[in-house]
């Protein structure tokens, strides 16, 4: 039949190619207007997010703006863009932007008289299968803690408000009544014309060749009309940011890569369909339906997406891609059993559009590690109308205030390095990405292409040992490890929101942690080395960071960066290995920007050696009681406390490898050693370690068993649990901040001041209590938490404490008033997972020894 379709729509299209799918391009000016000499920001590119960001400029008192389009204004993958409105996000502020998009379209008319085409339509997201509907509850709490109003309704509730939709095979759907569309093209219109009112100016036609550098600092761009001096550049260019990136004298790396991305449209139904009728979503069909003038536009995002420009720059503006009726016949399938009576209908064209995705499905936006003042806002992965509108805004105050207002760092530039811009990474990628769009995402999930990146010396040896590994910022590290025996296929292939089938095999190695000795390869870790000629180091240390780094040499230092509101840009561990040279560690995710605040905050004339030394050491944490056994076995050398005290570092031979630097800490509150190897002797060291711990009971861990035990302990996580917004005060982190340390540093005013006015959010350490491990849903991150049937604030991380016999939980409580531990106390909790609440009980300390060993319920008191 299908075939038979697709030979009728064939015969139905008219007019095929680009230009004719949406409104004919405006004409061009017969007088072009000179470039300004200069200009305080240049913008290239007309789509909406270089609108966007104008426009937010200017509503910010920026009016000396410079925006550039190498084509015609929106003449890009905006003109092609769906016109879809969505607050329904996986990450918190991917659902600001998408709210204050839609309130900023609504309003946009009446402002400019530009007509946008708002119509609200409200959003059905429809679910074949129960893991679908638990997804979709889990999305239905985060987004009624933002005040957006959404329910989990029947398939006969489907059927009332969308008569079309086959509702047979569904379990039920969610709704968001307040969702809309738009006509992209004219929304971007209506905010260049709100800009060009307030003064920017804006150039078609016009291509920018490359930016124009001088000490490191944006300085001007070159353009085929001329050169233009400028303050700020940012780059909005959509598919082409990855080159424009390139093409400066200094590289700025932005990694995406673009997708066909396809949709038919089709000629108004008998009945036409009503102006808000709502758009549909059907992630397990993979496809997407909306009202288009009466008829339907569906498209959406297939297994086998085909990626395109991998050789580069192909055309000025977007031209006459080729339908592919073969490649969209799956999509088309789904569309037909979605929506049967469409059969007879008269397909008006196949629309083949490219999109622009990233390796994370996130969108990348922030100033450049490498280049001052250059911004970037591209790589929308299919959801440029939806956060068109926040992500301007939050990337103009970001210039305006030298700072974003909200936690960004999911979308940040800086969560990348130079490794994930080769163009086979991002091209296989980007094929992975594509059909994640719509995967089922359940806890824990990984990518599975572009591995094998940057792996530890030990990797073959770990892997032949039954590591199941991860990915971290291209390093891949164990999780934890499949015992023989053990079918490694079905561990692979377990994706489940309850308990998963990995739990007794993580459960004996935090077993093994706590009795006598594990080792896990922490090589992941970002490690810096710090050092002066002179006393410099110190000096500029001390105002970089909110502890007290003058201590003897081999101490250790846990201390944080902090910004001037006193909220964390990194916690890390400093280790003084003499009086001018220090070694840093701090999370994976860090190594780019930790580097680029360090450079940014260093004075410009100093003689400060700033030196990444991540790929030179292999770092393995040996935790449990025996690993001082181990330890003193190999380097013939007593590691007891007394020899050898906590939060110390000195280098030792182990085994007959000499330089290793060995520290008393494990990043887990349990007892042992972290071991920083030189790459060259990490397999030795590995191999005499496993050889001599034998008959210690040792193996080997992976990072779930880590997780488990820094959670049970109450040690947050910096992208996790702490971020720019939350200082030592609002997480138990007073006694790393050094206020009286006789040197000033970043974000002490904020911190002293806060001091005197109380906090307002606390983090807080949570215990499920009638939750039952086996059957109910697993608590993740961002679980709403109720105090006395109130929303207070929601989970940062959570995992299963095979110590307490529970779920742990962290996250923050919110309050209107400082938060003090009192009001803690004092409250009833629960922790909502999935629509369903469990109460918790409330702590600000880790347990005590009384708590190691796993007791009844009845008998487990939660007291301060």
């Amino acid at each position: 039949m299908h075939a038979r379709l697709l030979a009728d729509f064939r015969s139905h299209i008219r007019w095929r190619g680009w230009r004719c799918v949406c409104a004919q391009q405006r004409s061009a000016s017969t007088e072009v207007q000179p470039l300004p000499p200069r200009a305080q920001v240049v913008i290239c590119g007309g789509g909406i997010m270089g609108a966007s960001v104008a426009y937010h400029l200017t509503k910010l008192g920026w009016h000396d703006i410079l925006l550039l389009e190498q084509g015609r204004l929106g003449a890009g993958s905006t003109r092609f863009c769906a016109g879809a409105v969505s607050t329904v996000k996986h990450i918190s502020i991917e659902t600001e932007m998408a709210e204050y998009s839609n309130k900023l379209y609504q309003q946009l008319e009446a402002e400019t008289g530009v007509p946008t085409g708002y119509t609200r339509t409200g959003t059905i997201l429809l679910a074949q299968t129960q893991d679908r509907l638990i997804s979709l509850r889990r999305i239905v709490s985060r987004l009624r803690m933002k005040g957006i109003p959404c329910e989990i309704i029947t398939p006969k509730r489907v059927g009332e408000l969308h008569p079309l939709i086959n509702i047979h095979d569904l379990v039920g759907a969610m709704y968001v009544p307040e969702d809309a569309v738009v006509s992209t093209s004219d929304v971007t219109l209506a905010m260049v014309t709100a800009a060009r009112s307030k003064g920017a100016q804006v150039h078609e036609l016009t291509t920018v060749n490359h930016v124009l550098v001088e000490k490191g600092h944006v300085s001007g761009v070159d353009t085929d009309r001329g050169q233009v001096e400028c303050e700020y550049f940012v780059n909005c260019a959509g598919q082409w940011a990855y080159e424009l990136g390139l093409s400066n004298e200094e590289p700025v790396s932005i990694p995406l890569h673009a997708c066909e991305h396809f949709y038919l449209l089709t000629r108004p139904l008998t009945k036409p369909l009503m102006e808000g009728t709502p758009t549909v979503v059907d992630p397990d069909g993979r496809i997407y339906i909306r009202n288009w003038q009466g008829g339907i536009l569906s498209g959406g995002f297939e297994k086998n997406p085909k990626p395109i420009f991998t050789e580069g720059r192909n055309q000025l503006e977007i031209q006459n891609l080729q339908e592919d009726w073969d490649h969209f016949e799956p999509l088309l399938s789904a569309l037909l059993r979605r929506m049967p009576s469409l059969e007879a209908l008269e397909i008006l064209r196949l629309v083949n559009c490219p999109e622009s995705f990233t390796p994370d499905m996130r969108c990348v936006m922030g100033e450049s590690p490498t280049l001052a003042k250059y911004f970037v806002l591209a790589g929308m992965n299919s959801q440029g109308c939806s956060l068109g509108g926040g992500a301007g805004r939050f990337l103009a105050e970001w210039m305006v205030h030298g700072y974003p207002q909200d936690n960004v760092w999911p979308l940040d530039i800086k969560r990348f390095g130079a490794l994930q811009s080769s163009r086979t990474f991002l091209r296989h990628r980007v094929m992975e990405v594509m059909p994640l769009i719509y995967d089922l995402k359940v806890p824990r999930w990984d990518f599975q292409t572009g591995r094998q990146l940057r792996t530890s010396p030990l990797y073959d040896r770990l892997d032949t040992q039954g590591a199941r590994w991860m990915e971290k910022h291209g390093f891949e590290r164990a999780k934890y490890f499949v015992p023989p025996g053990k079918d490694l296929l079905a561990l692979d292939q377990s994706k489940t929101f309850y308990k998963p089938d990995w739990f007794d095999i993580v459960g004996s190695e935090v077993k093994c942690c706590k009795e006598a000795v594990c080792v896990i390869d922490m090589s992941s870790f970002t490690k810096f080395e710090i050092s002066s000629p002179g006393e410099q180091a110190l000096d500029i240390l001390q105002y970089l960071f909110s502890n007290d780094l003058d201590v003897p040499v081999g101490h250790i230092v846990h201390t944080g960066m902090l910004n001037e509101r006193g909220g964390y840009e990194n916690d890390c561990s400093m280790v003084r290995l003499n009086k001018r040279r220090f070694f840093m560690i701090s999370p994976t995710d860090q190594q780019v920007h930790c580097w680029s605040w360090l450079k940014q905050h260093m004075p410009s004339d100093s003689d400060l050696l700033l030196e990444d030394v991540t790929w030179k050491y292999t770092a393995l944490n040996l935790i449990g009681p025996r690993a001082m056994d181990v330890l003193s076995e190999l380097s013939y050398t007593p590691m007891t406390p007394d020899h050898f005290p906590s939060m110390f570092c000195k280098e030792m031979s182990v085994g007959y490898a000499n330089g290793i630097r060995v520290m008393s800490m494990t990043h887990t509150g349990e007892p042992g050693f972290t071991l920083y190897i030189p790459i060259e002797y990490a397999l030795h060291v590995y191999n005499e370690i496993i050889s001599v711990g034998q008959k210690y009971g040792i193996r080997n861990a992976g990072y779930y068993a880590l997780r488990s035990l820094r959670i049970e302990k109450f040690f947050a996580f910096w992208g996790q649990d702490l971020d720019a917004f939350t200082t030592p005060m609002e997480c138990g982190r007073e006694f790393r901040v050094k206020l009286d340390k006789g040197y000033d540093f970043i974000g002490r005013d904020a911190l002293l001041q806060q001091r005197e006015e109380g906090i307002f959010k606390r983090f807080t350490m949570f215990i499920l209590e009638d939750h039952d491990t086996d059957l109910d849903l697993w608590p993740w991150w961002g679980e709403p938490i109720y105090r006395n049937g109130e929303l207070v604030g929601k989970t940062t991380s959570s995992a299963y404490s095979y110590t307490l016999g529970r779920h742990v939980c962290l996250g923050f409580i919110n309050g209107q008033d400082p938060v003090t531990p009192e009001f803690i106390n004092r409250g009833q909790y629960e922790i909502e997972i999935a629509g369903q609440r469990f109460q918790a009980k409330a702590k600000l300390y880790p347990f005590s020894s009384l708590f190691t060993q796993r007791r009844r319920k009845e008998d487990l008191e939660m007291g301060y």
